[in-house]
């Protein structure tokens, strides 16, 4: 089947769409990758819309969350007509669309993950049946709704020798471990760059921290760090998830700079190397996805604090910017063919399980 698979992650600075060739199964074939950025006032909308979700004991919309789902829907219908036609395809030729919309609040404890866009309206659009709220059932199952990709992570990696782990670096980091016998651990680490992002924006008047510059001219402060790190997150048995806002930038306040980008760096690293020991076998190495590895600071800091080979996954052939999109392609056509996409070992829920509810087009 083709598919086109939509991300737009936690670290709220886009849309990734990709297309793809693929069983659903072993065979992956990607075929085109295009990001679209957003504008620098709906990013703030959409941090909006997520603080208030946030604030909620159940996914309830209001006018503001209304009018960003709208924005948002629209966003990916252009990220779709962008991508075919930079791909040089037609909507007639593609058999599904994986659509993750936009996680406004993600509360796995209380029974709901909640995420917004129009997933009839995108399928309205191009005549192409959606797959979309790819992470309610394990969530009403018991599981954590994430992470979800480690499937797809798994057949990227077939021919790797194993054990091997994956790293995503996107606003939220969360680590994939697949063992010789094909099997799967998988949950959040912390926060990847969203942090970071957070006080470059607030503090530096800049969307975030370009190759890690602002962190590699700071100090890190050891007391913050230390702080940091005590959070009952860590010591959780994994599987386990976060949502974004459940870490703040509280403790860096009055720090300059660039010793708060230092210290939150060292925070992202430092919280990897605690779910390293959470692992069934420790790895060698660690290959790097997201946008987090562009970080230059971070890359350099995840090696000295883990003190494996950490590697991006470019250097396997793999697009790293295009691993998520590619992934909920992948997973709208496990869903279609009633695949699991979701197991105890990544999720928590009780057995491997499907997701995702079909938008056909009439």
């Amino acid at each position: 089947m083709v598919a086109i698979g939509l991300m737009s992650g936690t670290s709220r600075d886009g849309i990734d769409a990709a297309l793809i060739r693929t069983d659903g199964e072993g065979l992956v074939e990607p075929l085109a990758f295009h990001g679209t950025a957003y504008s620098e006032g709906f990013r703030v909308r959409l941090a909006e819309v997520c603080a208030r979700a946030m604030t909620m004991d159940e996914p309830t919309f209001e006018p503001l969350i209304d009018s960003v789902e709208t924005e948002l829907t629209q966003a990916h219908v252009e990220a779709v007509s962008d991508l075919l036609a930079r791909a040089g395809w037609q909507a007639q030729n593609v058999d599904v669309i994986g659509f993750h919309g936009h996680t406004v609040a993600h509360k796995p404890d209380r029974g709901w993950t909640w995420q917004i866009g129009d997933a009839d309206g995108l399928a309205g659009a191009f005549g192409i049946p959606v797959v979309a709220d790819l992470r309610s059932a394990d969530v009403e199952a018991g599981g954590q709704g994430a992470p979800l990709l480690p499937v797809y992570h798994r057949a990227l990696a077939a021919d790797l020798d194993k054990p091997v782990a994956v790293l995503n670096l996107g606003g939220v980091a969360n680590i994939t471990y697949i063992g010789a016998d094909g099997s799967l651990v998988a949950f959040d680490t912390g926060m990847a760059s969203g942090l970071i992002d957070n006080w470059m924006q607030m503090e530096g008047g800049k969307p975030f921290d370009e190759d890690g510059a602002t962190a590699a001219a700071g100090r890190v402060d050891q007391t913050v760090l230390t702080a940091m790190l005590d959070h009952p997150f860590f010591d959780m048995p994994p599987p386990k998830s976060i949502d974004r806002e459940d870490f703040t930038l509280q403790p860096v306040r009055g720090l300059s700079l660039a010793d708060g980008a230092a210290t939150l760096t060292a925070f992202t690293a430092h919280s990897v190397e605690l779910a390293l020991r959470q692992l069934p076998a420790r790895p060698t190495a660690l290959y790097v996805a997201g946008g987090g590895r562009h970080n230059a600071t971070l890359m350099r800091m995840l090696g000295e604090v883990t003190g494996v080979a950490v590697e991006s996954v470019d250097g396997l052939g793999w697009n790293g910017d295009a691993i998520e999109a590619e992934g909920f392609a992948y997973m709208a056509v496990r869903s279609l063919k009633d695949l699991p996409i979701s197991f105890p070992g990544t999720t928590g829920v009780p057995e491997p399980m499907t997701g995702g509810e079909l938008f056909d087009v009439d």
